[in-house]
């Protein structure tokens, strides 16, 4: 009898389906609610490193003295990150699936020593999901992925669980940040990250959020990153974030080379019964085509192992188009 349990950061999951960082992992309720749904493992939902600092900034301009300041500063930082850290700690206590605490950073310093307080709390691995929005056109791109592998590097230092890092999909190079990361010890890479997504009111003349959920059209960009980074950098596990709605979707990652996928989208437009539906895809789907184990065809589409990998780096219509006339 085939098993949809796979292995993603050195832990075992009882299927591939991640419950991604979200509000729908943001209390004990849900992600319980996620492992009776069928979920192999859940990613909290994430601390924010700005959100922390800016609430303690407004809060120190009420006072006029420097102590006092400190005193805030301090205050809504231990306390912003003690109620995570009991989250962990319900979460684990409750759960028996992996339960990722996930940071969202954007500076290396004083925050990564939280990580350290993550692991003690009990956290099965960690995702890092970092973003500098290269937003100073005199900032060389080598010193934005030095940002990243800086950030890597010094959480790494101070924790021994299994570490992921969340990328966004607008890098020069992500082969060349992911080789860099794993060199640093990150043991996975999430792709892509989904950022807060801008519009503009035409009639209002104002700007606004745009479409908050993702589309399955979303997921190639993901497919051929995961097929390129799992050929190239086999030693680092993938999860794919972007785009996956369906069942087929969960397969085509893992064909890619991604060990495991994580939602969000999908569940809040049609509720935790989509996780039971691409389980139940993904084990009928092995059964079709005689795969007993995860491990059986995860990467075996991904660019080291089909005939032409170049499929994966094509990037113009012209072949396409000259072949359907």
């Amino acid at each position: 009898m085939n098993s949809i349990a796979t292995q993603y950061l050195g832990l075992e999951l009882s299927g591939p389906v991640i419950m991604g960082s979200s509000g729908l992992t943001s209390t004990l309720r849900h992600i319980v609610e996620a492992e009776e749904a069928g979920a192999g493992a859940v990613v909290l939902k994430s601390v924010f490193e700005e959100q922390i600092l800016h609430e303690a900034s407004r809060l120190d301009r009420y006072s006029d003295y420097p102590e006092a300041g400190d005193y805030v500063r301090r205050y809504v930082s231990e306390h912003a990150l003690a109620q995570y850290l009991d989250l962990i700690r319900e979460a684990r206590d409750r759960c028996a699936i992996p339960v990722i605490a996930s940071i969202h950073c954007v500076h290396p310093g004083e925050w990564v020593s939280f990580a350290r307080s993550i692991e003690q709390a009990g956290a099965s691995a960690i995702e890092l999901n970092i973003f500098v929005l290269p937003t100073d056109a005199g900032l060389p791109s080598e010193q934005i992925e030095r940002a990243y592998f800086d950030i890597a590097a010094q959480v790494r230092e101070v924790v021994s669980v299994p570490l992921a890092v969340k990328l966004g999909a607008g890098f020069t190079n992500p082969l060349r940040i992911v080789r860099g990361l794993y060199a640093r010890g990150i043991q996975g890479v999430v792709l892509f990250n989904r950022f807060y997504p801008a519009d503009i009111d035409i009639d209002r003349l104002t700007v606004r959020a745009g479409n908050l959920y993702s589309h399955r059209s979303e997921l190639s960009g993901a497919l051929r990153w995961a097929a390129l980074v799992s050929g190239s950098e086999p030693g680092i596990d993938v999860a794919v974030s972007t785009g996956v709605h369906q069942g087929e979707d969960v397969v085509k990652a893992m064909l890619a080379g991604a060990s495991a996928v994580e939602i969000a989208s999908a569940v809040y437009e049609r509720g935790l019964g989509v996780i039971a539906e691409m389980n139940r895809f993904v084990g009928s789907w092995m059964e079709r085509h005689a795969f007993l184990a995860a491990r059986d065809f995860v990467g075996r589409m991904n660019a080291r192992n089909i005939p032409d990998p170049e499929l994966y780096e094509r990037t113009q219509f012209m072949k396409y188009y000259s072949c359907h006339e």
